[in-house]
């Protein structure tokens, strides 16, 4: 583990949520503590460890020096231009450039918000987490949002009163990767929390005020836990009423422990028929609730499924019906062109200039209704 002393400038961690992507990225701890899920690639081989508070506040300084006058100028004329970054850039120093970066794509975002890293920044403790958000919010007043991911498992044994403590620092809202509300699924990819543990830590996050984006993985259960996987999760979440539930659907990268299982036959995954047939389910069975369902992910077959329960979810369905209701060559079509970016959702589809290029697409590669979940496979791979 590094110290204070080790200080070797600005740092970033490698990912962030797609709801951040306009967020100044500021690197509490370095990769993930927990980093045994069977389908999750991103920190295999990686180290876990904190990074000194003095470190954390200084990387907040770096990045101030030129946050602070492109902020002005965005206060001046509600933009920055080129010349307007050329004129910060000039007092770079030669090992800041990552700093000033950071800055300059946070300008361009507006400056509202900022992302703690890694994977799990609240298993800082307690104290040393609100010196850096009080800190933080010292610096940049202006940032209405401070947001971080956390496991369950971390959340649930943070007492309320320090919960409430961030919560009052600016850590307004928490990115948690539920997954899976299924205690059978959440066992076979070892993700190391429990249903129960899911529940306690999203009321947790609540209670104290803070935002709450729980994140669900279609497809995790296979075709074993399709329906349990559904079912659970839909009733932890019921428990919850998170802020967000936001949709990312199951993808296994080559070097994964699960696509060791799915390639040797202990993991079968569904069809994207299946998976639109257990994502309805999920979507029926949740209960009274006022969360937002957002789908902002390529991965996602129906990135058009959005919006707010109880009001919306009757609209939500029926496009996924609607696909359902598709012959097999319509439901390949769609498939195809979702997954090559050209369809947005089902109401994209009907009269689009891009079906040609859908119908050339499977008549190059010998797309089928019979083969397309194995090509969609291969593309899926391409955005992890």
């Amino acid at each position: 583990m590094k110290t204070a002393c080790e200080y070797e400038g600005f740092e970033q961690g490698p990912i962030r949520p797609p709801s951040e992507a306009a967020s100044l990225l500021i690197r509490v701890s370095r990769n993930c503590p927990w980093n045994r899920c069977t389908f999750c690639p991103v920190y295999k081989g990686e180290s876990f460890s904190l990074r000194p508070v003095a470190d954390v506040i200084r990387d907040i300084d770096a990045v101030a020096k030129y946050a602070i006058p492109l902020h002005g100028v965005i206060e001046k004329n509600g933009r920055v231009t080129r010349s307007d970054i050329e004129a910060v850039q000039a007092s770079v120093a030669g090992n800041e450039i990552y700093a000033f970066q950071a800055a300059v794509n946070w300008a361009r975002g507006r400056m509202t918000s900022v992302f703690l890293q890694d994977a799990n920044s609240l298993i800082v403790k307690p104290e040393d987490l609100i010196r850096v958000l009080e800190y933080m919010r010292s610096v940049f007043p202006w940032a209405y949002r401070i947001t971080s991911y956390a496991r369950s498992h971390t959340v649930a044994r943070i007492s309320d009163e320090h919960l409430a403590r961030m919560a009052e620092a600016g850590l307004n809202r928490i990115h948690i990767g539920m997954e899976s509300g299924s205690d059978a699924v959440l066992k076979m990819v070892k993700k190391g929390s429990t249903k129960a543990m899911h529940i306690k830590g999203g009321q947790k996050v609540k209670r104290a005020g803070m935002e709450l984006s729980e994140y669900v993985m279609p497809g995790l259960g296979g075709r074993r836990w399709s329906r349990d996987h559904a079912l659970e999760t839909a009733d932890a979440l019921t428990q919850i009423n998170p802020d967000f539930i936001r949709l990312r659907t199951l993808a296994i990268p080559g070097h994964t422990e699960l696509f060791t299982d799915w390639k040797e036959g202990r993991f079968e995954k569904i069809t994207d028929v299946e998976a639109a047939e257990e994502i309805l389910l999920f979507l029926e069975s949740l209960g009274d609730i006022t969360s937002s369902l957002a789908s902002d992910h390529i991965l996602n077959l129906f990135q058009d499924v959005e919006g707010r329960f109880p009001e919306d979810r009757e609209a939500m369905c029926g496009k996924i019906r609607a696909f359902l209701a598709m012959d097999p060559v319509e439901k390949m079509h769609y498939q195809v062109g979702r997954r090559l970016g050209l369809f947005h959702g089902i109401g994209g589809m009907k009269g689009s200039a891009h079906m040609k290029q859908v119908e050339a697409t499977c008549r190059q590669y010998a797309i089928t209704p019979q083969n397309v979940d194995e090509v969609i496979t291969q593309l899926m791979t391409q955005f992890i």
